[in-house]
């Protein structure tokens, strides 16, 4: 039989198409399925480009009517959403558009009852109130310990210890010979008995001041034989926390045996974050879920907040106080809190966001709202200012008004397209670092001259920045806000006031607590800005112009301003190291009023 004759060229070749045409069929379908499900081919003429914008993603600023390459870089166009508005200051997409975009939205609300949840986690501690040392009345050697376990509860006046004192022997044989002296000199004459019951009077009072309890006393005159055991009784009750004696140790007068502590009320000591102690006052109710216990929950009141924050792990302590009776709380248990913050309802209750919401960018805060038109969503952002963080939402100050809907999921993904097609996004609004614009008022003459010691005490802080002086710095700090609590403005336009003296005066204060230059350079920053708004609303109060300057490398490449005297550059934020890193931006000459803020 002979061998299979090979299959001629022509067959191959069709196969291969063939497979080719397939495949082709197959991705064309997907691609279909994928981007819209509709499978009607596009007509020949690209009419769907009608009325369709081109951008490049590079560079949104490129705008064109059809498809093509970028100018700039190469990049092939890509298509505005389909449908988008002709104006950029909006996003709008349909119910489909929507729903693949997986947006989701809440209504703006006022806080709920019971208010935001704070969780702290601390650990028990015994009431340090309660703490007492129980120490010897005499010195000698410890012979033996009645309490050797910590943690054994102790009653008031039970012996604890018994030591060997050589003072206390003594004395004890002179009471007792001085007692053996006066019965025998009963008898005698009145002078003989009296001498004996002056000795006898002189042993005792020695045995009173080495610390002998009086009760005792009379049981050593009455021993035949001077007593060795010297018995040591705790004056407190009370549960033994630290044992510090050792049976045969020799101690001194004075020397601590044992630490007790009361266990009825215990401490909880809490770590705050700094972002949780707005939220905290004291007197607050905790409820407190103790890890070690599945017996429900403890009830407790904030009783201290540490005014101080620990610069190693940026929390502060806060104490709560627990009742104990049972004594199922022990110390060095771990402890849950929840506090409620801010149980404001009603009216009068903040409006509150979810804190999914808002994008921040520098101190602004952005949202997106949705609007809702006839076939269409829109979305749009808006600059709100809100509160600190309350558990999962955030208070709104401004900006928003209550059943007014923001995205809570997807906002990023919103403000990336408004950002492509060159509208107000996060990025390209500008940050409220800057002041407000100036609100210019004249200011009588007597007036003027009252605001003269504020500002020149500012720049007493500045010029000692500037020289790397603390003490000098903190020195003009509490000079300006003392300057800030004497204004007294009389004229028709003191409402701008009030605000710039809070903040003058509260950043002035955290300059006099600083404990450093850095920390002091810090505070700075918004002082400054305060003083600028006064130079913006009340204008230079002073004889001579004054200069705002910046430095583009302050405040780790931030950047920040400052008003200073003179042309020459005096930077208060790096000192000596580069006093003259920065440029001057404006002049405010006497009486004239800061027109507008310098660009960051």
């Amino acid at each position: 039989m002979s061998p299979a004759s090979p299959a001629p060229a022509w067959k191959g070749r069709a196969t291969a198409m063939a497979v080719r045409v397939v495949a082709l069929l197959v991705a064309f379908s997907l691609g279909a399925f994928f981007v819209g499900g509709d499978s009607t081919p596009a007509p020949a003429d690209h009419a769907e480009h009608v009325g369709q914008t081109w951008t490049c993603s590079m560079h949104p600023q490129i705008q064109q009517g059809q498809p093509g390459q970028c100018p700039l870089c190469g990049m092939d166009l890509i298509p505005v959403s389909s449908g988008a508005p002709a104006s950029n200051q909006t996003v709008v997409l349909s119910e489909r558009a929507r729903a693949l975009s997986r947006l989701r939205t809440e209504v703006v609300r006022r806080q709920s009852e019971g208010g935001a949840e704070v969780r702290l986690l601390g650990r028990i501690e015994p009431n340090e109130t309660t703490r007492k040392n129980v120490t010897t009345w005499i010195g000698g050697r410890i012979d033996r310990l009645h309490v050797n376990v910590t943690g054994e509860r102790v009653r008031r006046g039970a012996t604890i210890a018994t030591l060997y004192s050589p003072e206390v022997y003594g004395a004890h044989q002179d009471l007792i010979a001085a007692r053996n002296q006066v019965e025998r000199l009963s008898g005698s004459s009145d002078a003989s008995r009296k001498l004996a019951q002056a000795a006898l009077d002189a042993a005792r009072e020695r045995l009173q001041l080495l610390g002998v309890p009086e009760s005792e006393l009379t049981t050593m005159q009455a021993a035949d034989v001077p007593t060795r055991a010297v018995a040591i009784r705790s004056p407190f009750s009370g549960t033994v926390i630290e044992r510090v004696a050792t049976e045969g140790a020799y101690v001194d007068t004075g020397a601590v045996l044992y630490r007790l502590a009361n266990l009825s009320t215990l401490w909880v000591q809490l770590d705050a974050y700094e972002s949780d102690l707005p939220m905290l006052s004291v007197g607050q109710s905790v409820s407190l879920r103790v890890e070690g216990l599945g017996s429900g929950d403890f009830e407790g009141r904030i009783a201290f907040i540490d005014p101080t924050v620990d610069p190693q792990r940026r929390t502060a302590r806060v104490r709560v106080e627990v009742d104990n009776p049972d004594g199922l709380m022990r110390p060095g248990m771990f402890a849950e809190a929840t506090v409620t913050a801010g149980g404001e309802i009603g009216e009068d209750a903040p409006l509150v966001i979810p804190a999914t919401a808002p994008l921040f960018t520098g101190k602004r805060s952005l949202v997106y709202i949705e609007l809702e038109t006839q076939d269409q969503l829109t979305y749009a952002p808006r600059t709100v200012r809100l509160g600190p963080r309350l558990g999962d939402v955030y208070p709104v100050v401004a900006g928003l008004t209550e059943g007014e809907r923001v995205v809570t999921r997807g906002a990023f993904a919103l403000d990336a397209d408004l950002q492509i097609r060159g509208g107000p996004s996060m990025m390209s609004a500008e940050d409220d670092r800057t002041p407000p614009a100036p609100v210019p008022a004249r200011l009588p003459a007597a007036d003027s001259a009252q605001l003269v010691p504020v500002l020149e005490h500012y720049l007493g802080v500045q010029r000692a920045l500037a020289e790397d002086d603390l003490p000098a710095t903190q020195d003009a700090a509490t000079k300006l806000k003392n300057d800030v609590t004497a204004v007294t403005l009389k004229s028709p336009v003191p409402s701008q006031w009030p605000p710039l003296a809070k903040a003058l005066s509260s950043h002035a204060g955290h300059i006099t607590m600083a404990t450093d230059l850095e920390g002091a350079r810090g505070a700075f920053e918004p002082l400054s800005l305060a003083a600028e708004r006064m130079l913006q609303q009340l204008g230079n109060p002073l004889s001579t112009p004054v200069k705002v300057a910046f430095c583009p490398m302050a405040l780790g490449s931030n950047g920040a301003r400052w008003v200073q005297q003179g042309d020459k550059i005096d930077n208060a934020y790096f000192g000596a190291s580069m006093r003259d890193c920065g440029e001057i931006e404006a002049t405010v000459g006497p009486g004239a009023h800061l027109l507008a803020p310098a660009n960051p």
